[in-house]
């Protein structure tokens, strides 16, 4: 993920910014509703040749990825959905693939999402619906990521666009022109857009561009899509900055969680996953699955 990269962190400010009111007020709206919380945690993919003995067992085959990573996360965001739309054939082999409690996050095409209408007009937006209703219940939360040059005077396309989206699938959508932070006025729009239709928001945490970690939520669900820096030191503070974020929301009514590491090449998100899961087992008392990497020596295959 190279938007919002930096090469030096060291000058950042990565102080968690105080959710706007508005925030609590959407929570709030459920917060009676008896439900345990659903926390999933997972990478941006798995076809990691580089995680072979330890996330995957030693001699795993690219084949067996999908399955061994379904047996140490409980969700990826599914960035391949972003370049093809699935054949029905591919959904059911994603399916039988991994366990039951596990949630696909497909990104929407960029076929629709960088398009000129997005997919309303061309048949685009309803065949990929149509497949991605195939995952049935393994379907968490389809997230849209809008390009940089989507600025504010779209909005009324991504009106129609919600208008018209399946209400059946969850939804959350990105923003990062920066006229929708530049301005209250715009983002505002955005957000009670976004609220009006029960679609959720994204939020990033990237060193870069710090005005995307707006902790604006339009739903009960968070969709939080985390950038690291190597693993440095600041990845873990940030980690434990929003386990206090999260335990706050969820005593406000939070519902459900999505929470993506991303990390340079993808190659060390698997470990910053497990941090992040280790941190939500201890400070927020909740049961979350996630990668136990001395499982997955051949030695330990039995536990699978």
């Amino acid at each position: 993920m190279k938007f919002g990269k930096v090469h030096d962190v060291s000058n950042i400010d990565f102080s968690m910014p105080q959710h706007p009111a508005s925030t609590i007020r959407v929570l709030n709206k459920t917060k009676i509703t008896i439900q345990t919380p659903q926390l999933y945690v997972g990478c941006t993919g798995w076809s990691m040749k580089e995680w072979v003995g330890k996330t995957y067992p030693k001699g795993a085959k690219s084949k067996d990825f999908l399955k061994y990573y379904g047996k140490q996360f409980n969700t990826i965001e599914l960035n391949t959905t972003h370049y093809r739309i699935p054949t029905f054939e591919t959904i059911e082999k994603w399916k039988e693939s991994v366990p039951n409690d596990f949630r696909f996050c497909p990104k929407i095409p960029q076929s629709i999402s960088h398009s000129a209408n997005m997919g309303i007009s061309d048949g685009k937006m309803e065949i990929f619906c149509d497949a991605i209703l195939g995952l049935g219940e393994q379907l968490g939360c389809c997230f849209m990521q809008l390009p940089p040059y989507f600025k504010v005077d779209r909005l009324g396309l991504l009106e129609v666009f919600l208008e018209k989206f399946p209400k059946q699938i969850p939804l959350a959508v990105e923003i990062r022109n920066e006229e929708w932070f530049s301005n209250t006025k715009n983002g505002n729009a955005f957000f009670d857009l976004l609220e009006q239709h029960q679609i959720s928001t994204v939020i990033t945490d990237v060193a870069g561009r710090r005005d995307v970690l707006h902790q604006r939520l339009t739903t009960n669900t968070a969709m939080i899509r985390f950038v690291g820096n190597g693993l440095h030191p600041t990845d873990y503070s940030r980690i434990d900055d929003w386990m206090q974020v999260l335990k706050h929301w969820l005593a406000e009514g939070l519902k459900t969680v999505y929470f993506f590491p991303h990390e340079p090449d993808n190659i060390l998100a698997p470990e910053m996953a497990k941090y992040v899961v280790d941190q939500m087992n201890a400070v927020l008392k909740l049961e979350v699955r996630g990668p136990n990497f001395e499982a997955s020596g051949d030695n330990q295959m039995s536990l699978f």
